[in-house]
């Protein structure tokens, strides 16, 4: 019989092969892929950047006749919309081809676009002339139209009731129309000059933000009257509600934080500091749920928890970034960056610090980008489109 001579094994191996065994089965989760396309409105270069998403770099650039600034995808094709202001024209983007297939425009100078409740069409805001003008997505043509009384600057539609609110800086005043009749049902005089205006999620009361006194006030939509005047330590630029419509987070000039109202019981919850002057938001539907604020002056996004209002972690996204989008898979941010002409992609897992090497953002609260991609001059807006 062989006998095999025995050693103790010393402290230094038994550590070294205890992190050799934990890292063997802590490995780093395969980030996912998502099969679709960005679609990037470049003001700056008067462009669309398209950006492949499954395999995260730029596709081709798409030149257009005319600044773009709003992109919005179609709510069942794979298709994307584009809204350049300065003609007033929307340019409809295949997204198989990743070529204009459409055109349509219904006045000369546009403020915005919106996807109708029902996705069967667009509501595109004009200001010359004034009118709130449907293009259908069958016809890609100018439908009905609602004439305004006033010039407009910037509108909202109901997510579940066919109306739409229309803001006029210049005359004071809210104008409240019904889309399926095509007529203006009111118009609310202001008692302080309106800057952004949007419906509670069920329809029945009207927010509407005042930069030049830092308030919200809140109308009942069926009377026209104020509910409630509520000041704020901001002057309000950006609102972003969170999916159920329970929280309205607003940002804007006069104080480094964010504003959470709640809209059902029409009170300001909180505000709290949010890096150095917040801009554009978006909030995630992942759990747990993040709010994710952009700091175009800091080169950051700061991303806060929606249930603790905790600070989560705080990301370095490039130069200016102005606008986040969240995939519709829910696993990536993107991030816009206006002064650099890039996308941050922010893998939404590592937010939490669960991944390995995760301790780090869990202590000092600063995540990791998945990834950078050059999209183009002056990015300012972006929808995601899914191939099938």
């Amino acid at each position: 019989m062989k006998f095999v001579k025995s050693r103790l094994i010393s402290r230094r191996e038994l550590v070294i092969g205890g992190v050799a065994a934990f890292g063997a089965g802590c490995t780093q989760p395969r980030a996912p892929r998502f099969f679709g396309l960005c679609f990037v409105a470049n003001r700056d270069g008067r462009s669309v950047g398209v950006v492949d998403l499954s395999h995260f770099r730029m596709r081709r650039q798409i030149a257009l006749d005319a600044a773009p600034e709003q992109v919005l995808a179609h709510p069942k094709l794979p298709k994307a919309f584009v809204l350049a202001p300065q003609n007033g024209t929307i340019y409809e983007i295949d997204a198989n081809t990743q070529a204009i297939t459409r055109r349509a425009r219904g006045g000369n100078i546009a403020a915005g676009m919106r996807v109708a409740r029902g996705g069967e069409a667009l509501w595109v805001l004009y200001r010359d002339p004034a009118y709130l003008v449907e293009i259908r997505f069958d016809s890609l043509r100018p439908g009905r139209r609602i004439q305004l009384a006033a010039l407009p600057d910037d509108f909202d539609l109901g997510r579940t009731t066919d109306d739409a609110c229309v803001v006029s800086r210049r005359d004071r005043t809210i104008t409240i129309a019904s889309l399926a009749q095509a007529t203006i049902t009111r118009t609310i005089n202001a008692p302080v000059e309106p800057s952004i205006a949007s419906f509670r999620l069920d329809g029945k009361q009207l927010i509407a933000g005042s930069q030049a006194d830092r308030s919200l006030t809140i109308y009942d939509v069926a009377s026209g009257k104020v509910v409630v005047r509520l000041p704020i330590s901001v002057a309000p630029r950006n609102f972003c509600f969170t999916d159920d419509g329970g929280q309205l987070y607003i940002t804007g000039d006069g104080m480094d934080a964010v504003v959470t109202v709640y809209p059902n019981r029409t009170e300001v919850a909180e505000t709290r500091l949010a890096g150095h002057a917040p801009g554009g938001m978006a909030v995630t539907e992942t759990s747990p749920n993040y709010l994710m604020i952009t700091n175009p002056e800091a080169d950051g996004v700061t991303v806060m928890d929606v249930y603790s209002g905790k600070l989560v972690a705080v990301v370095a996204a490039g130069k200016g970034p102005c606008a986040i989008v969240i995939t519709p898979d829910k696993q990536y941010a993107l991030v816009l960056n206006q002064g650099s002409g890039d996308m941050a992609v922010i893998w939404l897992h590592t937010l939490g610090g669960t991944q390995v090497g995760g301790v780090r953002v869990r202590r000092y609260k600063t995540a990791p980008l998945f990834t950078m991609i050059p999209v183009g001059e002056g990015p300012v807006s972006a929808a995601v489109v899914g191939l099938t």
